[in-house]
């Protein structure tokens, strides 16, 4: 990308690659900030400093947990968020441009059991180029390469046409709302990248999934005569069986070739099974709970009706049913899902600028998660792609990790696509 006779590309890596210390420093800085649910609050000030220092545009605040319940789309066991901020900084355009939204999470899940970690989860241990830490490739690393991609073109003296929003949220591994206060809050674009781990693959589509939860019903009787009972815990195995048939079924259907790598496009997981009050007594209750995936171009009450359908259909499976139906419930989290045409220009310029920088073909595929592009996309009236340097399969797991080459790459691509979608004011003078 020459304009007026500046070789845009060669002065992004050039400037990248003379700051990789100060990119670094600040994801190690934002990885020992443990910002896990409620706790984002010293995570979101290294931010607040940052997008200050940079001079953009800063707002912060709490989301409203009153305006949020009366929103159809909320979506969290949290019912207040006082402690919590999001923060979001605006790089105003000079006009006439279009506007973009960058958009990434600073809450992390829990750490889980640290007897599996080699490093401490908040330590941000370099080793061998890659950075370990709860949270490194989801999604923090990701965030500061949106932060690299402002920053370059604020050095090179690069005034962009359109608005550049990027918005530093809480919330996503919990529903979304934290992106969903920064909708009602009036943040929309025409366009949005979401840097979510994706191995650098670009994701037009993302999966939706949301939250179910079973109720099993048996017969109590003592053990030594178990058989004088029925076992909620044998008749959740004849559950989970039926429930995977309903996983193949929906997923015979999928014949998107984004999934065609995939192989289970829109899983349906049993994550939790409870059952039973005494080793000595037949087992009358069990409780079940799950996800389901939703596919990017069907509605969530679609999804919702065909499983309740198909629960009532296990009757035919086994008769105990019909006489003690089982019982589902909708709860907690759930992720809208989304999806834009593979030949939006925002997929065109970001796919032109990842073969300029790395020198080969993107992978265009669709999410195999949730991911706030969802809310973006359907509520926010934001067309929204999934674009990051993290490791998708190093994502929620112990010894979380993130090429820290891939950081710099992804802000390279990212600046280019910048100059791409907002444009560029012609009568600026440009430095290195």
């Amino acid at each position: 990308m020459n304009h007026k006779g500046i070789d845009f590309p060669a002065l992004i890596k050039e400037w990248l690659a003379r700051n990789q210390q100060s990119g670094i420093s600040l994801l190690q800085e934002l990885v020992r900030a443990k910002s896990t649910q409620g706790n984002e609050a010293t995570c979101q000030n290294i931010i607040f400093r940052t997008l200050t220092n940079m001079g953009l545009q800063v707002d912060v605040w709490d989301p409203d947990e009153v305006e949020l319940q009366q929103n159809p789309y909320f979506a969290s066991s949290r019912t207040e968020f006082k402690g919590s901020p999001n923060v979001v900084g605006l790089l105003k355009g000079t006009g006439e441009g279009r506007s973009i939204i960058l958009n990434g999470h600073v809450d992390v899940v829990p750490d889980g059991d640290r007897d599996q970690w080699v490093h401490d989860p908040y330590s941000g241990t370099i080793e061998n180029g890659k950075m370990y830490g709860r949270g490194v490739t989801d999604m923090k690393g990701g965030n500061v390469s949106l932060l690299l991609a402002i920053q370059v073109l604020q050095a090179l003296n690069v005034k962009l046409k359109g608005d550049v929003i990027f918005e530093s949220v809480i919330e996503e591994e919990s529903g979304g709302s934290g992106t969903l206060a920064s909708i009602l809050r009036g943040y929309k674009a025409d366009a949005a990248i979401i840097p979510e781990p994706t191995n650098m693959k670009i994701f037009p589509k993302q999966q939706g999934s949301m939250w179910f939860r079973l109720y099993i019903k048996g017969r109590s009787a003592h053990g030594g005569t178990r058989y004088e009972g029925v076992s909620a815990i044998e008749k959740s195995l004849i559950v989970v069986n039926h429930i995977r048939d309903l996983e193949n079924k929906r997923n015979e259907r999928i014949t998107d070739p984004l999934y065609k790598t995939i192989p289970i496009p829109i899983p349906i997981n049993i994550g939790k099974i409870e059952g039973g009050d005494w080793p000595s007594s037949v087992a009358d209750l069990v409780k079940i709970e799950g996800r389901m995936g939703v596919s990017p171009e069907e509605k969530m009450e679609e999804a919702k009706k065909e499983m309740e359908n198909w629960l009532l259909r296990i009757g035919d499976v086994d008769p105990w049913f019909k006489h003690y139906p089982l019982k589902l419930e909708w709860f907690g989290a759930r992720w809208l899902p989304g999806s834009i045409q593979t030949d939006h220009e925002l997929v065109t310029s970001l796919s032109r600028n990842y073969k300029t920088v790395l020198k080969k073909d993107p992978v265009v595929e669709a999410s195999p998660w949730g991911t706030d592009g969802g809310l973006l996309t359907n509520v926010g009236e934001t067309p929204s792609i999934v674009f990051g340097p993290g490791v998708t399969e190093k994502a929620h797991f112990p010894n979380e990790y993130i090429e820290l080459v891939k950081v710099f790459e992804a802000a390279e691509i990212i600046a280019l696509t910048l100059l791409d979608w907002c444009g560029v004011e012609t009568n600026r003078s440009y430095t290195d």
